[in-house]
């Protein structure tokens, strides 16, 4: 008699409690090798496979395509074994199998107890022949979904999700102070010693015309919505703004581009500015940490940039900006880019930004006043770059112009900091050998 393995919903990381089930890959019956992609989830941050570290052979799905549901519930059953002869699948799972997002790989941090030995035909056979019913029959109660890998995406601890939730706190809105962001028990107990936000008014229900769409706010729009309001709530925000004749950056962008190499782009020499002026200007490259009552200044510049997608507005995060050449940072602005648009973008690639570069002269305008995205202290604004009458050198001449507009948030500095790094940005864009002379 088969074994029936049920495999929940992993923790994917980042805080995250819950998920969408997008498109399920597998179904009932379908025979599953050990790591092999079930389901496409998408979360707050990203869509993302998940792989099942049972082999077997599936005998239920729990949600239908569109369903959200949290870390923890039950995802699939797999009927895993024949008879006594152990199942493939069960002793990788005893040898550390079961990684939680494509690409994270399994933990062989632990010596494997048994080598895996190959699935033979005959018996995937006798299991896919099985009736579900001779399954569902079996009552040896299910195991533990196994423990998440070791990698890049930390564990939150079931007492930590447990004390959240039991005082009602979001884990998703926590800032963790453990390794790679993790969120500790000490991280929900500052939470709670801090002062409650202000009570918010009853919501009346929106009285909608016949034939109006009313569209869920959940998954990563209703992520954006919320970080975007817990910004405005929280931050003083202010902005300044100022602008610039670009003609000499486009000139030595296109003098760069016609020597052999990669192409830069704007965005990338923008960026290179921007990590420059961070240097001279620090404070804008911080967080507030409010259960601590401190500015904390932060050491390395993970830059986020806007990037729009057909799911919406995603800031994939280019780490440790400042170390980068423009080249590089190109290279890397055009593969995140790549990912965001085709949806691929790992929870890892949205998140740990401390400054953010929003280049909305793509979609034609000129200036804008962004939210910060929270944590961040500050984010800077780039609109399109446009002919325009200017004063050059005592005459007027068409010259190439651009509004650069710096939001930043009041706590970390006062004007004379923000308006400081804002003019030297802007003396970069109108003479880059104001740039060499900092490198």
């Amino acid at each position: 008699m088969p074994q029936v393995m049920e495999f929940k919903l992993p923790d994917l990381g980042e805080g995250l409690t819950e998920a969408e089930i997008v498109r399920w890959l597998v179904a009932v019956g379908d025979v599953v090798e050990v790591d092999q992609p079930v389901v496409e989830v998408e979360t707050a941050k990203a869509m993302v496979e998940v792989p099942c570290p049972y082999g077997g052979v599936v005998t239920a799905r729990f949600g239908e395509e569109g369903t959200e549901l949290p870390v923890g519930a039950p995802l699939i059953t797999v009927a895993v074994g024949a008879g006594s002869e152990p199942e493939p699948a069960a002793v990788a799972e005893s040898s550390g199998s079961g990684n939680v997002l494509v690409g994270y790989g399994t933990d062989h941090s632990r010596p494997a107890r048994r080598k895996r030995v190959a699935r033979p035909a005959a018996m995937a056979a006798a299991a896919v022949a099985a009736p579900v019913a001779a399954v569902a029959a079996v009552t040896a109660p299910a195991p533990a979904a196994p423990e998440q890998a070791s990698g890049p995406v930390p564990v939150i601890s079931p007492l930590v999700r447990k004390l959240a939730r039991d005082n009602g706190v979001d884990l998703r809105a926590l800032r963790g102070s453990g390794p790679e962001g993790l969120i500790l028990r000490a991280d929900v107990e500052a939470a709670l010693r801090a002062p409650a936000p202000a009570a918010q008014a009853a919501v009346t229900p929106v009285a909608a015309p016949e034939g109006a769409t009313r569209i869920p706010l959940k998954g990563l729009r209703g992520a954006v919505a919320e970080k975007l309001s817990r910004s405005r709530r929280e931050i003083p925000e202010a902005t300044c703004w100022v602008d610039a004749d670009a003609t000499e950056l486009m000139a030595a962008r296109a003098a760069m581009n016609a020597a052999a190499g990669p192409k830069i782009s704007v965005l990338a020499l923008l960026a290179r500015i921007c990590t420059a002026a961070l240097a001279r200007y620090p404070e804008l490259n911080s967080t507030v940490d409010l259960a601590a009552n401190e500015i904390v200044r932060l050491p390395s510049v993970h830059l986020g940039f806007a990037a729009q997608t057909e799911r919406g507005l995603v800031v994939p995060v280019v780490r440790d900006a400042q170390s980068r050449s423009p080249e590089s940072l190109s290279a890397e602005f055009g593969r995140l880019t790549e990912l965001a648009r085709t949806g691929k973008l790992a929870p890892a690639d949205l998140t740990g930004g401390t400054f953010t570069l929003n280049n909305y002269g793509v979609f034609g305008v000129d200036g804008s006043t962004p939210i910060i995205n929270h944590p961040e202290a500050a984010m800077l604004g780039v609109g399109r770059i446009v002919d325009k009458p200017w004063v050059h050198e005592g005459q007027l001449a068409v010259r190439k112009v651009v509004q650069l507009s710096l939001t930043f948030d009041h706590r970390v500095c006062d004007g004379g900091a923000a308006g400081g790094f804002l003019r030297y940005v802007a003396d970069c864009v109108e003479s880059p050998a104001v740039l060499l002379r900092s490198l």
